[in-house]
């Protein structure tokens, strides 16, 4: 295991590894804890008691962060008409059919989320391998094929988020930065738990939060009391 720099080591002597934490507590300590001179990026780690291998335990679907999570979303809309100018309207950085499909397929990602209308799935199709590798493909079930692109790209820009189950069992997302007050941090993080708990699928049997850690980007994780969620 690659040595950790000393001031990693110095934030570490802040946390004890044995304990769990009350949820602002635990952001407070995530927040003392970060060192680095940019402004760190917060994110929870979120083990389920699922079984990732079965499809009628799978965990995946996407929250509006109340806080967003401080950093600004570039999105792509693929729709033509009527439905290309309400996408421009609701602040879409790019907007297009064909035109987009080919310049993507030239190499262009300059963009961090896409959405598409119905009819558009055909054509948009034809990037299946390519933007489903980057995990960029527009889903229904991740509210981005819809004809209601308006909402789609004024709640991404809100700090609407996706979540999906790993290979691990595990739910990893944003939950702000560490600039944030705790108070909107600990907001933020309720959100995405709360989401966990509704989406818990029928056939999950057992403890369903076993496990929920917080870090900052270069900082240790802190554990974080999944009582306080249940």
């Amino acid at each position: 295991m690659a040595k950790r720099g000393k001031k990693y080591q110095e934030a570490a002597k802040l946390i004890d590894r044995d304990a769990v934490y009350e949820p602002r507590q635990a952001v407070e300590l995530v927040k003392k804890a970060a060192t680095a001179k940019f402004d760190e990026s917060v994110e929870v780690a979120v083990r389920l008691g699922v079984d990732p291998k079965k499809q009628d335990q799978a965990v995946r679907g996407v929250v509006v962060l109340p806080h967003g999570t401080g950093k600004t979303k570039r999105v792509l809309v693929f729709a033509k008409g009527e439905k290309a100018k309400e996408a421009e309207a609701a602040g879409a950085d790019y907007v297009g059919d064909s035109d987009l499909i080919n310049k993507i397929q030239q190499g262009w990602f300059d963009f961090d989320v896409c959405v598409a209308t119905p009819d558009m799935m055909a054509e948009v199709g034809k990037l299946g391998r390519i933007l489903g590798g980057k995990g960029l493909m527009p889903n229904p079930k991740a509210g981005t094929v819809t004809f209601d692109v308006a909402k789609a790209v004024q709640e991404i820009k809100a700090g609407k988020i996706e979540y999906r189950l790993d290979r691990a069992g595990q739910i990893h997302a944003p939950i702000g930065k560490v600039s944030f007050e705790a108070e909107k941090l600990e907001e933020n993080l309720r959100a995405l738990i709360e989401a966990l708990n509704r989406a818990k699928p029928a056939a999950a049997k057992g403890v369903y939060l076993k496990k929920i850690a917080i870090s900052s980007t270069m900082g240790p994780s802190v554990t974080v009391n999944t009582a306080a969620y249940r």
